[in-house]
C-alpha cells in the first residue's frame, strides 16, 4: 500500500492555475493557435516531467522557479477579450442614465430664497 499523497486539493488547484497561466501567457505571444500548439505541448511535457515529485522541498523549489520564469516571460500587453473588463469594448455604448441629468427640484429648493447662504456671505 502506498503512502497517502501529501498534497491537498488546494495544491492541485494551484498547479492547475499555474499551468493555465503559462498557456495563456504563451498564447499572448503567439500569432495563432496552430503556432501556439507546439509550445503548449512543451509546457505540458514540463509539467508532466515534474508530476511524480513528492518531496515537498524539491516541489516548492520547482514551483518557485516556475513562478519566477513566468513573471519574466509575461507579455507586456496581454490579450483581453473585447467585452471583458478593460477590453476594447468595455462600457462602450452604455445606455443613457434613467432620470433627469440635472436635479431641478433640488436646485430650486436650495435656491428658493434667491441666494444660497454661501453666496450671501461673499456679498456682505
Amino acid at each position: 500500500m502506498s503512502a497517502p499523497s501529501p498534497f491537498t486539493a488546494a495544491h492541485r488547484k494551484y498547479v492547475q492555475g499555474l499551468y493555465r497561466r503559462y498557456l495563456s501567457n504563451e498564447l499572448n505571444w503567439t500569432v495563432n493557435r496552430a503556432a501556439w500548439r507546439g509550445r503548449a505541448l512543451a509546457i505540458r511535457a514540463e509539467f508532466e516531467r515534474n508530476r511524480n515529485v513528492h518531496d515537498p522541498r524539491e516541489l516548492a523549489t520547482i514551483l518557485q522557479k516556475a513562478e519566477v520564469d513566468l513573471a519574466e516571460q509575461l507579455h507586456p500587453d496581454p490579450y483581453r477579450p473585447p467585452e471583458a473588463i478593460d477590453g476594447t469594448k468595455w462600457e462602450r455604448n452604455l445606455p443613457p442614465p434613467i432620470g433627469p441629468l440635472f436635479d431641478h427640484e433640488k436646485y430650486n429648493r436650495d435656491h428658493a430664497l434667491g441666494h444660497s447662504e454661501g453666496h450671501e456671505a461673499e456679498h456682505h
